[in-house]
């Protein structure tokens, strides 16, 4: 984070008032901060893949200075980890798709125009990209057969052997061959953005475009009348490749969930955007629904993996939707190659979606059996309360070490003494660690963020071991001077943390001190 500062004061010429952690996507290992000057502001990136960096870097360059609505690039550290980037908002394309799920909106006129900007976007886009130089991309430079081979072994292991449903080896990897062949048919001389989904396109209304200094007005916007604009992130896996495959990975997302209709509608509009016509939309349509298929396989074993092996609750819930996505593919849009055991995979299973439940519900006998037995365990470990109780507590080490009235004994005591002390400034006096001034100031320091990540590691072993052997209490405190900043907020932080990682986790929080 010291850093980060150097590089905004020497890109902005004044100070960093204020650097604040902001979130990451779950599947890198980049770590994002939020830098705030007197008339200034940016994102700053801490990430170790050089690699993948100098990708990043490079895609940045080429794409905006070609007019593409993605964040420009301001300052790279010399060291290529450290470097600075446009602050363009928390509100996602999917974001606010689900905004308008909760509110019982959904897919209105607006999204219809978001999605539709976002496609022509994405024909600018790939186009732009072409000429690139891919020798720095990464993993590969081209969505090779290699790289189709990496999708649909992660859909084998990840998903068909982690849940166990019944295959032939030999004539599903000749269906992988046979699939290979007809996905490189297809036109592979564009930029393959490789993770053009909703929640990687930011929507900025254009009253808040002010905030930026050098926002680039989109040329391309066809929709002034929404008073918002769209700019595109996460594009470092990008490599040459066919454009079918974009547009299957935003039509198809699994967790957004579009009705076939509107799918097709999108896919009519950028086609028109591409002007496809005739012979040459019907080839471009037959290839695309090919890409379809390799990308729903391909989150089947990244949901298998991070749902069914790491047991995170957002991948579980979108197996269910992917799977419903993969039978009505097969269903209504039948491949022109002949891929037997797929088909037989998927057509054996004649799974139906339970969208109340999130559960995948079979209509006949199945090797889909395994996994609804294993979606009915999971999603019942989500909604039904657990005996175990995390009691989270904060206290003073000049009144004591905390007490254990469980009777259990045992437990966790982490001592905050070593963190940065807001205490020792006359303007924090008066708060305490749940008050926003002392949040922001320790939300500032690395150390705390560090300090935290290893606390949560640490407790997270014991809960998922708990859990296991059904034991009901384990107790967790935070100790500083005085009681009242930085072990309440450490104490907060981690209980929100294990709230959302365990959702039928009884979690209690108390402060000794300020209770």
């Amino acid at each position: 984070m010291e850093r980060l500062k150097e590089l905004f004061a020497a890109w902005s010429g004044e100070p960093c008032a204020e650097c604040l952690a902001i979130g990451a996507s779950s599947a890198s290992a980049r770590r994002y901060y939020r830098l705030i000057g007197a008339t200034r502001r940016c994102v700053g990136a801490v990430a170790d893949n050089l690699t993948e960096n100098r990708a990043f870097f490079a895609y940045s360059r080429h794409l905006h200075a070609k007019g593409m609505p993605v964040p420009e690039l301001y300052l790279v550290d010399s060291d290529e980890r450290h470097y600075l980037q446009q602050d363009l908002g928390d509100q996602s394309l999917y974001g606010l798709l689900y905004e308008k799920k909760q509110k019982g909106g959904g897919f209105d006129a607006e999204m219809l125009a978001l999605y539709r900007q976002a496609l022509a976007d994405l024909a600018a886009i790939q186009q732009a990209g072409a000429d690139m130089d891919f020798s720095v991309a990464y993993p590969r430079p081209a969505f090779d057969r290699r790289s189709i081979f990496w999708d649909l072994n992660y859909f084998k292991y990840h998903f068909l052997k982690l849940i166990d449903i019944p295959f032939d080896e030999e004539p599903l990897e000749n269906d992988f061959n046979t699939l290979a062949d007809k996905l490189l048919s297809a036109d592979c001389n564009y930029f393959l953005y490789r993770d053009f989904n909703p929640r990687n396109i930011m929507v900025i209304e254009n009253s808040k475009l002010k905030i930026e200094n050098s926002l680039p007005h989109n040329k391309n916007s066809q929709f002034s009348i929404l008073n918002s604009q769209l700019f595109y992130i996460d594009y470092q896996g990008g490599r040459r490749g066919a454009a079918q495959y974009d547009v299957a990975s935003l039509l198809y997302s699994a967790k957004s969930d579009l009705p076939e209709p509107i799918r097709r509608e999108l896919l009519g509009h950028y086609l028109d955007v591409r002007g496809l016509n005739g012979d040459a939309r019907r080839e471009w349509t037959d290839q695309y629904y090919a890409y379809v298929l390799v990308r729903i396989l391909q989150t089947l074993g990244a949901y298998g993996y991070r749902g069914l092996f790491q047991r995170k609750p957002y991948f579980i819930q979108s197996i269910p939707l992917a799977l419903n996505n993969l039978r009505n593919l097969l269903q209504d849009h039948p491949l022109p190659i002949s891929i037997p055991e797929i088909n037989r995979i998927v057509s054996s299973g004649q799974c139906v979606v339970d969208s109340s439940r999130g559960q995948v519900l079979p209509t006949t006998h199945s090797p889909l059996s395994a996994l609804n037995s294993q979606l009915s365990t999971l999603n019942s470990q989500l909604s039904t309360p657990s005996p175990l109780t995390v009691s989270v507590s904060s206290f003073s080490y000049k009144q004591g070490l905390p007490e254990d009235n469980s009777g259990n004994g045992g437990g966790h005591i982490f001592d905050c003494r070593a963190l940065p002390n807001p205490g020792r400034y006359p303007e924090y006096k008066t708060y305490t660690g749940k008050d926003r001034p002392v949040i922001e100031f320790l939300q500032r320091e690395e150390a705390v963020a560090i300090f935290l990540g290893h606390a949560e590691a640490i407790v997270s072993q014991s809960v998922d071991k708990y859990l296991e052997r059904h034991f009901t209490h384990i107790s967790v405190a935070f100790g500083c001077t005085g009681g009242q900043h930085r072990s309440v907020y450490c104490a907060e932080q981690l209980a929100a943390r294990l709230r959302q990682r365990y959702q039928t986790v009884n979690v209690v929080v108390t402060h000794r001190e300020q209770d």
